[in-house]
């Protein structure tokens, strides 16, 4: 049986921004090695694919290399589009069983609030080669358990950042948040995300980098609420909430292509 693909700009409300997700909704549990060729061939940041499981549906993550444990913007796109093709009412909570727990996502008016798992972080010496690779001179440098957290002193530092694909690839982590907080606007910090360990060499708008950066800047600012832009090429709005253990983000979302998948599976 042929499937729906849907692609999804996420935590943007006009099509052609934000971060683009493919979400493959399937009936049941498909060959993992043909979900990653799918992903492959989609060739976005993420593809997302789930099915039904008891009260909510199993939801997985690829990019076009590899399997990964987290991801806000494809969670997004999938929940918005259980709710555009009614599989979901608008009331509904959407739950999902993930590599990282159980995750949420609510319907508030034109936004969606998914709930996910905080990722503390730990301050450390600046690892050699890293400030090489940025091409500046970072202020903080934090562990967020599998990426770097790197404070630098502007918001124009983050979105004039031009880092050396393979200086990156020799540090030992997945991917390197770059942030700064804001001076007036309507933002509170700016931030972007280079992963290209993972095959994203820098990730338009990432979800799971700001379950690590609401607790980052909780700290640091004093306050729990936030509104953030990731300052990629693309650009993307996210609402932050801080609470204990957990992170609430909002953003938008707009379906910009269905299309009909023919291949065979397997």
């Amino acid at each position: 049986m042929n499937r729906t693909i849907y692609q999804v700009d996420a935590f943007t409300a006009r099509p052609f921004a934000g971060n683009p997700a493919a979400v493959c909704v399937l009936p049941a549990p498909a060959d993992e090695a043909w979900m990653q060729r799918l992903a492959s061939e989609m060739n976005l940041s993420e593809t997302a694919f789930l099915h039904p499981e008891g009260d909510g549906f199993r939801l997985r993550w690829m990019t076009p290399v590899v399997e990964v444990d987290l991801c806000g913007h494809a969670t997004l796109a999938s929940a918005h589009i259980l709710w555009e093709t009614g599989t979901l009412r608008g009331g509904e909570e959407a739950r999902f069983y993930t590599r990282s727990g159980l995750l949420t996502a609510r319907r508030q008016d034109a936004w969606i609030e998914m709930d996910f798992p905080a990722r503390a972080s730990r301050a450390i010496v600046a690892p050699p080669g890293l400030a090489d690779a940025l091409g500046m001179r970072p202020v903080h440098v934090a562990d967020g358990g599998g990426d770097y957290v790197v404070e630098v002193s502007t918001a124009d530092d983050v979105r004039r950042a031009n880092p050396d694909r393979a200086g990156l690839l020799e540090l030992p982590v997945q991917g390197i948040i770059v942030t700064a907080r804001t001076e007036g606007g309507p933002y509170d910090f700016v931030s972007r995300y280079f992963a290209p360990a993972i095959g994203l060499d820098e990730d338009p708008v990432t979800g799971s980098a700001h379950a690590c950066l609401g607790p980052y800047w909780a700290d640091r600012l004093h306050r729990r609420e936030f509104v953030a832009y990731q300052a990629s090429k693309r650009g993307g709005e996210v609402r932050v909430r801080v609470g204990d253990g957990r992170v609430h983000l909002g953003g938008q979302a707009v379906t910009v292509l269905r299309c009909e998948l023919v291949a065979p599976r397997g």
